[in-house]
């Protein structure tokens, strides 16, 4: 098996460059019972305070602070928190930064975009339409493109949140992390190098991993449901794929019902907001998908927060 793109040196070192632009954002300690989970002890990483609301800041300022950027500026495509996390980096390096989304991101995303000065175009239904207009915009004007999460720098900078969080939680047995394009998994899997179990979650509408380990390699999926415009690329990344696969054998499916229980949940226990994205790690073990053994030390990563004021009970 070859080794990895990058290792938790290069991982270490992406950290330190970033340090400066990025929140060490919190862990919690809870007990299962307050999620209905048989277990004494859950741990929350709560990527939803980072800047931006998502992990997403991480692998942004990690390409902008370690790539030669053109006087035409970067371009990114996003489901929505990709575009709010280069678009905030872009701010705050006085860097142009033209965001390509699909119609399906949220208003609150697209606020966000455009409060942090970036130019927004809305391009096709889904996040597939909306890279394949930034790379025609790429090919035009000469801009650097931001890859959501099919890039070395991008697996970088997310692949600090497992540094982080392995310095607040050393014991940790098992990690639950949602998936979407697997640039966050991947950099989480490259850091932790099989040291502890991390649990791959994914939407049963948006099933790009699932797919992709039963056909060994990357091919089309499903890209619908509740969480879709963070959790639905049309496939997995195939610079991510190979990490993957290196560290993880098979993903935990939950259904959009089970992805909202877990948003209420959150919110009746801790008074948080979760996006559907953020909460879909939490789902596979509230709605019973995942079950740990009795010795495992669980963590899961609530990682995104990008979402309007929602009233829970409405919904029931």
């Amino acid at each position: 098996m070859t080794a990895p793109p990058i290792t938790a040196a290069d991982i270490r070192c992406a950290y330190a460059t970033i340090a400066p632009y990025v929140r060490r954002t919190p862990v919690i300690e809870v007990d299962g019972s307050d999620f209905g989970i048989a277990t004494s002890r859950l741990l929350l990483k709560l990527e939803l305070f980072q800047h931006a609301g998502s992990f997403k800041p991480r692998g942004a300022f990690t390409s902008l602070l370690t790539r030669k950027i053109p006087s035409t500026g970067v371009v990114a495509a996003s489901g929505g928190n990709h575009g709010a996390a280069v678009a905030f980096a872009a701010m705050k390096l006085k860097i142009p930064a033209k965001i390509f989304v699909p119609s399906i991101a949220s208003p609150a995303k697209i606020k966000q975009i455009t409060d942090y000065g970036a130019q927004l175009v809305i391009a096709g239904e889904c996040y597939a339409d909306a890279l394949a207009a930034s790379e025609a915009w790429v090919a035009q004007s000469g801009a650097l493109p931001i890859h959501a999460f099919d890039q070395c720098e991008t697996m970088l900078g997310q692949g600090t949140l497992g540094l982080e969080l392995e310095e607040q939680a050393a014991d940790l047995t098992t990690l639950m992390v949602a998936v979407g394009g697997g640039g966050l998994i991947a950099g989480l899997a490259a850091w932790y190098d099989g040291r502890i179990k991390i649990v791959a979650v994914e939407p049963t509408r948006a099933p790009t991993l699932t797919r992709a380990l039963a056909a060994g390699r990357p091919v089309d999926a499903e890209a619908g449901g509740i969480a879709a415009e963070s959790l639905a690329p049309r496939r997995i990344g195939a610079l991510v794929f190979p990490v993957i696969r290196r560290y993880i054998d098979r993903t935990v499916l939950v259904t959009d019902e089970a992805i909202e229980d877990a948003q209420r949940r959150l919110w009746s226990a801790l008074r948080i907001v979760a996006e559907p994205g953020g909460a879909a790690a939490l789902a596979a073990l509230t709605s019973r998908q995942y079950l740990p053994a009795a010795n495992e030390r669980v963590g899961v990563l609530v990682c995104g927060g990008n979402t309007a004021v929602v009233d829970f009970k409405s919904r029931h």
